[in-house]
């Protein structure tokens, strides 16, 4: 979330209308909404063991987990003003747009490309109550928690499991990575052990303590689908993905490892009806403890920033860039004096690896940024030109701009169709571009995938163009696709053009 960004969203919607970049589907992602009501609801939680299982291979006690760090685990209860527009249901993805209609069709939810400020319905002051959970990590009242759980709260109180109550202080909330830090005036309190992250292995079991709905002290359990899962809701976090059932309510309460250590904050669910159907996410424990250590010594959380927009490395990309298999980040655009500039880093190329993690999908590297400071320095291995380079970026604080990233799927056959001419000096000067072919007309197989008159055409296959002879040379050593980077408005992205 923290540093990787894409201005594009109106050309992503225009192209999404295209068909050419693909969708997370009709599902929305829920950061559980503390001021969502609800009829209760029983859920239970059996646990078997699997089939083939030997005596060797127990179940870990989750009684025994539960009674150890239960009374850690508090329930928090929030309320205040908020400023919402009149159509605001206080949703993951609230906000409508006047590209809502045209997006429903390609399966994203309403708003998922945001919209400016001020529009929609008006915007008005109403109360707002909520709930949520959290928990104790110092014996002297410091309680972690998610910073949804308390946004616009005025007064938070914090509920613990032998029923005294405390008003809380929000030491400090960092939206981007939804974490929060609470601190009540008490002593001797019982605290949670940290655990690691890096240690779950995909199908181990968790177990999860909170208040969905309210029910205080509910107990679920589940295993881990995935680490490091990355989320299309402008967030950078490495999520870990569970089956553990959560609702609302059990915003900011603590996932355990089987050894009763905590590993996340239960923060978000995948939902289509916006209830609990079998995909939950936390925030790893060791960047929360990050953002807490910032938060208590400063009040506030610095990020750290690349300054590129990235896109998915699809098949027809791979072919393109000749690259062995579709993976990593495409770089569609690398910010004026951002770190990635003074690294060297260039339109069209593709980030495989950071610090020897594997870049698989374009979303691990908002990731593996979101987990550094600024100041700290990380190695890109990159594929530019056929080849394999590696460059050092020294990474910046973050300007507020979020962490973002585009997928393109582009699919339609037919040739490539485009009148192009130079650009004139005064329209190079408009689109602040040093180059560039200006699209005239658009058919074929570009304009299916979305190409429209007007556009600038900057490079092909990573390869600036400035004029028609340029383009045709590069399209002759084409193979089975074209990367066209076209410029709209100001934003940059990567259009794939399979050729007939």
């Amino acid at each position: 979330m923290n540093t990787i960004e894409l201005k594009s969203k109106k050309l992503v919607a225009a192209l999404l209308a295209a068909g050419v970049l693909g969708g997370a589907g009709a599902a929305a992602l829920d950061r559980m909404s503390p001021g969502v009501q609800a009829q209760p609801a029983t859920v239970a939680a059996q646990v078997a063991p699997a089939s083939g299982a030997t005596s060797s291979q127990a179940l870990p006690s989750f009684a025994a987990i539960t009674a150890r760090n239960g009374p850690a685990v508090v329930n928090i209860s929030t309320s205040g003003m908020r400023q919402v527009s009149g159509d605001d249901d206080d949703g993951a993805f609230s906000q409508q747009g006047p590209m809502d209609d045209w997006l429903r069709q390609f399966g994203f939810p309403p708003g998922f490309f945001g919209q400016a400020p001020g529009q929609g319905g008006g915007m008005q002051q109403m109360p707002v109550r909520g709930q949520g959970s959290g928990f104790i990590i110092s014996p002297d009242g410091l309680i972690l928690t998610n910073a949804h759980v308390v946004r616009d709260a005025k007064d938070v109180t914090v509920k613990l499991t032998d029923r005294r109550e405390f008003k809380a202080k929000v030491l400090g909330a960092d939206a981007k990575t939804d974490v929060a830090v609470l601190k009540i005036d008490a002593k001797g309190l019982p605290t949670v052990p940290m655990g690691s992250s890096k240690d779950l292995q995909v199908g181990e079991w968790v177990l999860a303590i909170g208040a969905p709905f309210g029910f205080e002290n509910s107990v679920t359990a589940g295993v881990v689908s995935a680490k490091g899962r990355s989320l299309p809701d402008d967030s950078a976090v490495p999520f870990i993905q569970t089956d553990v059932a959560v609702n609302p309510g059990n915003s900011g309460g603590p996932l355990f490892n089987a050894n009763g250590e905590v590993v996340g904050i239960n923060s978000q669910i995948y939902s289509r009806s916006g209830g609990y159907q079998g995909l939950s996410f936390a925030i790893p424990i060791e960047l929360a403890a990050r953002v807490k250590d910032q938060i208590v010594a400063t009040g506030k959380v610095e990020h750290a920033r690349l300054g590129v927009t990235i896109q998915e490395v699809n098949q027809a990309f791979a072919d393109s860039f000749k690259l062995p298999k579709p993976e990593g980040a495409l770089v569609a655009k690398v910010e004026k004096g951002s770190a990635a500039e003074n690294a060297g880093l260039k339109s069209g190329d593709v980030i495989l690896r950071a610090n020897g993690q594997a870049i698989v999908a374009s979303g691990d590297l908002p990731a593996q940024i979101s987990m550094a400071r600024p100041g700290d320095t990380v190695k890109l291995d990159i594929w530019r030109a056929g080849k394999a380079e590696q460059v050092t970026a020294r990474l910046q604080g973050d300007s507020g701009k979020a962490e973002q990233v585009a997928q393109a799927d582009g699919s339609h056959n037919g040739r490539l169709g485009l009148s192009l001419r130079p650009l004139a000096p005064q329209e190079k000067q408009q689109a602040h571009v040093d180059g560039g072919l200006l699209v005239e007309g658009a058919g074929g197989a570009a304009a299916m995938a979305g190409v429209q008159p007007g556009d600038v055409l900057l490079s092909i296959n990573g390869q600036s163009v400035s004029s028609a002879e340029q383009a045709r040379q590069v399209l002759e050593h084409a193979d089975k696709s074209v990367a066209l980077l076209i410029q709209r408005n100001g934003e940059q992205i990567f259009v794939p053009v399979p050729l007939g």
